[in-house]
């Protein structure tokens, strides 16, 4: 086989393990979806403010419920801006 090959083959073994994953990080997105509604925000126990979105535009794997989140330490930047995070009441470190 050739290298792109075995990448594929090593990648496509894994899927169902992702598959599952992904289907368990959307039900536990659905969970905090009813716990603090749609646009609703939280925060981790490392500073990180997630909110709770409904995906927009067109997907091949349509999600109802998805969320949005600040910036780890090594990013350089999140889809929820630290701004709209401290404007909703959050306490960020910079």
């Amino acid at each position: 086989m050739t290298e792109a090959q075995k990448k594929f083959v090593e990648l496509e073994r894994k899927k169902e393990e992702v598959k599952k994953y992904f289907d368990e990080l959307n039900a536990a997105c659905l969970a905090v979806s009813k716990e603090v509604g749609i646009n609703g925000y939280f925060q981790d126990d490392h500073g990180i403010v997630y909110k709770v979105v409904v995906p927009e535009g067109k997907f091949v794997h349509f999600e109802q419920i998805s969320y949005k989140r600040t910036k780890r330490p090594h990013e350089r930047a999140g889809d929820l801006s630290m701004k709209e995070a401290e404007s909703v009441g959050f306490k960020l470190s910079t």
